[in-house]
């Protein structure tokens, strides 16, 4: 267990540094939910506050989903993810190091936009166990989600717009701006099947919302399911596409 949270903590280490925290990859992460927030604020700034929840999952969704997509699938273009393999460390150790480097990106990007948010906004943190436990997981799970994108797709740009295919269905029916129990019921199991869904919902709690679909503890619980099964899937489909 030491040795394979080691090679984890270094692969996740090397991506950082080789990819990750370089200035145009963090104003990429934090552009598009900024847009968003300039558009809905403008539209209408008293409810603003309303939609900061759904806003920091999206931050986490993009920042993490863009990156790992695009660092995957690089190396595996230019053959660094089997360099990488020729170590011995497994396909799950491997996968797990880079999702971990997309999520503490993820978690960074987010981080400071929410520090900029505080400044001007309101926010209250009302159960912080629930905040951090939300933002963690979550990140680990749209970090994974960008993981399946990018060993499903052999180019950057078909990992970027398979990822697309993900995320904008998310955007309109987790809740980010329209609550889930206002959705039409045609679409609304639609929305039980996204993960964004969960993570909305239990940062909602913790700033002292209702819970709408979940528990949080349960809701946590469906995002580790769904980081679970994305990062086996991911690990089944490369296993199959290096053998």
């Amino acid at each position: 267990m030491k040795n394979t949270m080691r090679a984890i903590y270094f692969i996740a280490l090397k991506d950082m540094r080789a990819y990750y925290f370089k200035p145009p990859n963090i104003s990429w992460g934090m552009l598009f939910p900024l847009v968003f927030i300039l558009a809905f604020y403008l539209r209408h700034p008293v409810g603003f506050v309303q939609l900061i929840p759904g806003l920091l999952c999206l931050s986490l969704l993009f920042s993490t989903t863009s990156m790992e997509a695009i660092v995957i699938t690089f190396e595996r273009m230019t053959g660094t993810l089997e360099r990488l393999m020729l170590y011995p460390v497994s396909v799950t150790v491997i996968l797990s190091g880079k999702i971990a480097g997309g999520a503490f990106f993820g978690l960074t990007v987010t981080t400071a936009m929410l520090l900029g948010l505080s400044f001007i906004f309101p926010l209250k943190i009302s159960n912080p166990v629930v905040f951090i436990s939300s933002m963690v997981i979550s990140s680990f799970t749209f970090s994974a989600l960008g993981a399946f994108v990018s060993v499903t797709v052999k180019q950057v740009f078909e990992a970027q717009t398979l990822a697309n295919l993900f995320r904008f269905p998310m955007i309109f029916l987790s809740g980010v701006f329209v609550p889930v129990s206002d959705l039409p019921a045609t679409v609304k199991p639609l929305a039980y099947l996204m993960p964004l869904t969960y993570s909305i919902d239990c940062i909602k709690t913790s700033l002292g919302y209702r819970p709408e679909i979940f528990h949080p503890v349960e809701s946590l619980m469906v995002l580790l399911l769904f980081a679970l099964v994305f990062l086996g899937l991911s690990v089944r489909i490369l296993k199959g596409r290096m053998s």
